[in-house]
C-alpha cells in the first residue's frame, strides 16, 4: 500500500513517518459526533500515530439544498475523512463511544447516523469493532461518572503524549476519542492480548 497520499479533509492527520514498521495492532478510537468527530490512530504500544477532529456543520439554507440533502453530505465528509485514516495507517480494529441517550428527535437521529457510520465501516472493511459507553470511559479515566471536558484533557494528557492543538473543541474531541482507547486497553479482551 502507497503511504504518500493524505487524507481529503480540513485537518488532516500527522503524516506517517517516511518508513513505518507493519504494525500487529493499529486502532482507530472515535468520538462519534455529526457536528466533531473525534479520532485518534494508535499503536499496540499506544503510540499516537495520527488524530483529528472532523468538523462538519448544517450548510442546507446557505447552499440552498433540502435538509436531508445536507445530511447526506456531511455523512459523506465524515466517511470519506475515517477512510482516509484507515487506509494510510492500514486500520485492523475499531473502538468507539456508543451514543446513548437524546432530548429531541433530531438528536435522536444524529445518534442512529453515527452509529451506523462506524458499524457500517465496521461490516464493509471486515474490522471489528468494540463499543464503550461514556460513563464507562469517564469513569474509568477519573473515577466518576459525570465530568467537564477540561478534566477529561488534563486526564488524557496524563496518560499519553499528546501535542493539543490548543482549539477547545478539536482537543476535547480528541481527549474523548483517547477515553475510549483508555477504558478498552483496561476492559477489552483483544487490547489485552497486545500488551
Amino acid at each position: 500500500m502507497k503511504r504518500t497520499r493524505l487524507p481529503k479533509f480540513k485537518n488532516p492527520p500527522l503524516p506517517p513517518p517516511k518508513k513505518l514498521a507493519k504494525e500487529v495492532l493499529v486502532v482507530l478510537a472515535n468520538d462519534p459526533s455529526m457536528t466533531g468527530w473525534g479520532w485518534v490512530v494508535l499503536n499496540s504500544r499506544n503510540d499516537i500515530l495520527a488524530k483529528g477532529c472532523i468538523k462538519t456543520e448544517p450548510r442546507h439554507k446557505k447552499l440552498r439544498i433540502r435538509k436531508g440533502d445536507d445530511t447526506t453530505r456531511r455523512i459523506g465528509e465524515i466517511v470519506e475523512a475515517l477512510l482516509d485514516a484507515i487506509r494510510l495507517y492500514e486500520v485492523n480494529y475499531l473502538l468507539s463511544e456508543l451514543p446513548h441517550g437524546s432530548q429531541n428527535a433530531n438528536a435522536a437521529t444524529m445518534i442512529g447516523m453515527v452509529t451506523a457510520i462506524i458499524q457500517t465501516i465496521s461490516v464493509t472493511l471486515d474490522i471489528a469493532t468494540e463499543w464503550f459507553s461514556e460513563g464507562d470511559c469517564k469513569k474509568e479515566a477519573l473515577g466518576k461518572r459525570a465530568a467537564v471536558k477540561r478534566e477529561m484533557i488534563e486526564a488524557m494528557d496524563k496518560i499519553y503524549n499528546v501535542e493539543w492543538t490548543g482549539i477547545k473543541y478539536k482537543d476535547e474531541a480528541v481527549a474523548d476519542a483517547l477515553a475510549v482507547h483508555n477504558v478498552a486497553s483496561k476492559q477489552s479482551p483483544m487490547l489485552k492480548l497486545f500488551r
